[in-house]
């Protein structure tokens, strides 16, 4: 994402009602939320689920979450910015939207980190080029880490339209399918953000992107990522991701439980042979996908097939209920169909879509519901507000 972009986004993030005082905002988003009483038992009014069985293990509260671009990663920011915010977590923020990406991560970049007596960061999950040693300098030595995966070819369909106007690489190209025809014929290394156009995965997790793919490299690659991550999750097995996720962080099932956020309206589909050429050109990032789609199944097998289908069931009927209990429509609407604290931010040829709550919720399921629809770029901004307001107050610099 450009500058140019990047400030676009803070204006219209600050639309969020002209920060109509952002202490008004906190509230209806439920920043600190409230304790379930009987008042705002929002779960207990949703029907009951088959409980989970019981645990000995300890939340995780130190989670490093590798947000890489065009795998389902912001709905998983949501989650893990609803979790830290009930909790009461400290994240490690950018000044901005991201950690100066494309450049590798520093700590630097990290807002506030020059402040006396800062608490400890409890979450990193914000945008970044994955740095481990960087990182290692400010998040606690057992933090969890993580990251999502994606087929490269379906992910490239969506890079494309996506970053159609900030790659070189796409903005050469006539069309998509002149790209796959004939990547190279566009691609050249050194022109701006055409890290978007090849093995992005590989490139976001702090890895030459551009070497020569050989079999040692791409072995040695995959290696690196599982000495670094304990879990790397699919996007095209989100639920089951979730499920893995919760049982390593020991979360309840609610704190996994997602709207799909920053969707398209629409995807092109690819043929066979496209998904070979696309697969062909992302090499590198095939071959960890490759690689980890067999660990993530080794994982589901350890876990338990019907364990993990019966989570999975457990999992959608939750969402179901949420949904039904928060919003106007089960799909996904354009933009201009959604009040301006929930709206995306919109970049590329399609529209990106969001959530429209339902009007008139009681007050404890409106601060329920709200987290939920919240885009990436709005809520940054609250729990940046929480953060460092709350130093300004005590007189820190």
């Amino acid at each position: 994402m450009k500058m140019g972009q990047v400030s676009r986004i803070r204006v219209m993030g600050f639309g969020l009602l002209a920060l109509m005082a952002i202490e008004l905002t906190m509230q209806l988003l439920g920043i600190h939320f409230p304790k379930m009483t009987s008042q705002s038992s929002t779960l207990r009014d949703l029907p009951s689920l088959p409980p989970p069985l019981p645990r000995t293990c300890q939340p995780k509260r130190h989670i490093v979450f590798l947000k890489t671009h065009k795998t389902a990663g912001s709905t998983i920011l949501n989650l893990l910015h609803r979790y830290g915010d009930k909790n009461g977590l400290f994240f490690a923020l950018p000044d901005k939207y991201q950690f100066n990406y494309p450049k590798f991560f520093n700590t630097h970049w990290v807002k506030g980190i020059k402040f006396q007596n800062r608490p400890q960061y409890d979450i990193l999950c914000h945008h970044m080029r994955f740095s481990l040693s960087e990182v290692r300098k400010i998040m606690p030595a057992d933090s969890f880490y993580f990251t999502i995966f994606r087929d490269p070819a379906t992910m490239t369909e969506s890079s494309f339209t996506y970053y159609r106007f900030t790659s070189s690489a796409f903005k050469k190209a006539p069309n998509f399918t002149a790209f796959i025809s004939n990547p190279s014929y566009y691609y050249r290394e050194k022109e701006s953000y055409n890290h978007y156009a090849r093995n992005l995965l590989w490139f976001d997790l702090g890895l030459n992107h551009n070497a020569p793919s050989t079999g040692t490299l791409a072995r040695s690659g995959a290696q690196t990522v599982e000495e670094t991550f304990n879990l790397v999750l699919l996007a095209e097995y989100f639920d089951e991701s979730m499920v893995l996720l919760k049982e390593e962080l020991c979360w309840d099932l609610d704190d996994v439980v997602t709207f799909k956020l920053n969707s398209r309206e629409s995807s092109r589909p690819l043929e066979p042979e496209e998904v070979k050429k696309l697969r062909a050109w992302n090499s590198l990032d095939w071959y960890l996908y490759e690689y980890f789609n067999r660990t993530f199944w080794d994982k589901v097998e350890r876990f338990g097939k019907e364990k993990m289908d019966n989570e999975v069931m457990r999992l959608r009927e939750r969402r179901q209920q949420l949904a039904e209990l928060c919003l106007q429509n089960l799909d996904p609407v354009r933009a201009e169909d959604i009040e301006d604290a929930f709206k995306p931010y919109q970049n590329g040829q399609e529209n990106i879509l969001g959530w429209a709550l339902k009007k008139d919720l009681e007050p404890y399921i409106h601060n329920r519901c709200v987290p939920m629809v919240t885009p990436e770029l709005q809520y940054k901004d609250l729990l940046d507000a929480r953060q460092f307001r709350a130093r300004i107050k005590m007189g820190h610099k």
